[in-house]
């Protein structure tokens, strides 16, 4: 058994040596062409000297805020006159429709002379999700329940972890 992997071993190696060199596609020539330009950008003007890292610092303030079950109040833009409408007390900022709870691609393919293709997947409802989608769900408080409940909106959104003095629309 040995012998006979080693033999085919040999015969790949063989096998590939013999083949011509593939000309670069043109995907792969401008690949190359924006690595070489960037390298030489890098070379000519370097890095940024950032010393405080503030945006850094912001986002990920604002990331561990999103992790909390935050009072919010959302607002929808009236289209006519531009003013914020109330739509009620939130938890939360919202999440747009098009997000997805699992990768919404899968790879399929061996990897050999490069051959790998994405195919898209559902999400664990089976349901196949849209790449955007200018909706966005907001858990609303119900006045009546005093419970939250997921509300679909389309409109432009703002959500606000405090409620927003309102213009009046004229």
């Amino acid at each position: 058994m040995k012998k006979l992997l080693a033999a085919m071993a040999v015969m790949t190696c063989i096998t590939l040596a013999a083949c011509e060199p593939q000309q670069p596609s043109a995907e792969q020539q401008q690949q190359t062409a924006t690595a070489r330009l960037t390298k030489e950008a890098n070379m000519q003007i370097g890095m940024p000297d950032i010393i405080n890292f503030q945006e850094r610092r912001l986002a990920k303030q604002i990331l561990e805020m999103r992790d909390t079950e935050i009072a919010t109040h959302t607002y929808i833009q009236n289209s006519m006159r531009g003013c914020l409408v109330y739509l009620g007390a939130s938890v939360g900022y919202g999440l747009p429709y098009a997000v997805q709870f699992t990768n919404p691609m899968r790879r399929i393919g061996d990897g050999f002379n490069g051959e790998i293709d994405t195919l898209p997947q559902p999400d664990p409802n089976g349901l196949y999700m849209p790449d955007s989608l200018s909706a966005t769900w907001v858990l609303l408080y119900d006045p009546a329940t005093k419970e939250t409940a997921p509300v679909y909106v389309e409109q432009e959104l703002t959500v606000s972890p405090f409620r927003i003095k309102q213009a009046e629309c004229k």
